[in-house]
């Protein structure tokens, strides 16, 4: 089953030096931290603040492509967890036909950020991290730990 998600926002993880993508269920409360490099949090804070760059960055270009081409992005889905990585697909439609594209999870919420484009995850993904440790460290987050990420 699909879970409809949001991005809830960027965190930075000081202790591993990398960033968090916060997704947040839209009907419920429960969420997904995925931990990403700072090009990607940098294009997807981008991406959030709407803000537009004198030239286009890489998630920008994918969007003039597929908009030149006349491909939607109907909709990306978090599909699995493999030792700790996530998979990611983007979904490409043109005409009658839709494309599966394999994206990193970071990649397509910033083109789907860009495009307005539904984020899903599979619902055993939610199940699968469901873990004490990473539970009590989100409960204990304090303002100190959001990084500047621009």
């Amino acid at each position: 089953m699909l879970i409809q998600m949001k991005v809830e926002g960027l965190l930075f993880d000081p202790r591993s030096g990398m960033y968090i993508l916060l997704l947040k269920e839209i009907e419920g409360s429960r969420t997904l931290p995925i931990w990403i490099g700072k090009p990607e949090a940098d294009s997807i804070a981008l991406a959030l603040g709407r803000v537009v760059t004198p030239r286009p960055l890489t998630h920008d270009l994918l969007k003039s492509i597929l908009h030149t081409l006349n491909y939607v992005v109907s909709r990306i889905v978090v599909t699995d967890i493999i030792d700790n990585t996530y998979y990611a697909i983007l979904y490409v439609t043109g005409g009658s036909k839709e494309i599966p594209v394999d994206s990193r999870p970071s990649d397509a919420v910033a083109i789907a950020l860009r495009v307005n484009a539904p984020i899903f995850v599979e619902e055993e993904i939610l199940e699968k991290r469901h873990t004490d440790e990473l539970e009590e460290w989100l409960k204990n987050l304090k303002p100190e730990d959001f990084g500047n990420i621009m």
